[in-house]
This record gives C-alpha cells, sequence and structure tokens, in this order.
C-alpha cells in the first residue's frame, strides 16, 4: 500500500518561508525512488487544483511560472521524501498542498496540507 504523508504547513506572513516534506512509504518506492516521478500540487478554495513543482521521470524538474524563483522542489533518497521549499510567500500561495507520486499509469495521493500566507 502507497502512503504519502504530508507536513510543514501552517500559517506565514506575505514574504515569509515554509518547507513542506512529503514522506513515502510502500512496495513502489522499495526500489529506485530517485526515478519515481514525484511532485508538489495545490488547491485553492473554488480553484481547480494545479501543478506547483515536480520531478519528471526523464528526470527533470517542472515549475509552475507562478512559482519559479521562489520555490525549490528536492528529495532525499535515502529517507523516501521529497521537499518543497517556498520563499517569499505570497497571499495567492495559499491553499492546501498536495504530494503526488505516479508510477506505471497510477497516480497516489496525498492527504494535503493547509498553508495560508497572511498579506
Amino acid at each position: 500500500q502507497v502512503q504519502l504523508v504530508e507536513s510543514g504547513g501552517g500559517l506565514v506572513q506575505a514574504g515569509g518561508s515554509l518547507r513542506l516534506s512529503c514522506a513515502a512509504s510502500g512496495s513502489i518506492f522499495s526500489s529506485s525512488f530517485s526515478s519515481k516521478a514525484m511532485g508538489w500540487y495545490r488547491q485553492a478554495p473554488g480553484k481547480q487544483r494545479e501543478l506547483v513543482a515536480t520531478f519528471t521521470s526523464i528526470p527533470s524538474t517542472v515549475y509552475a511560472d507562478s512559482v519559479k524563483g521562489r520555490f525549490t522542489i528536492s528529495r532525499d533518497n535515502a529517507k523516501n521524501t521529497v521537499y518543497l521549499q517556498m520563499n517569499s510567500l505570497k497571499p495567492e500561495d495559499t491553499a492546501v498542498y498536495y504530494c503526488r507520486a505516479a508510477n506505471r499509469g497510477i497516480v497516489y495521493w496525498g492527504q494535503g496540507t493547509q498553508v495560508t500566507v497572511s498579506s
């Protein structure tokens, strides 16, 4: 069974920083964690879920234009963990942030962590 557990969300003032973590467990991560396509998405109230940043299986990284230069995705393969460092946060970054993993055409989601940026 695949589990993705996010942590690190919270309330921060505009201009502040947060680091989100996504700890992955399950048989698909037992080997080659580094090659798994994993990333972060977010969903604000009344809006569709959107890509924030992701590792692809190529491998490479993809960022949404709105977060380029402010957010950085990274991974610790020894810990099966993906991170999202968020700097210079803006009120429009307020959303529930979800960790996503994909393997052989199957997509897995975490439960989400709330990020709220006050102005």
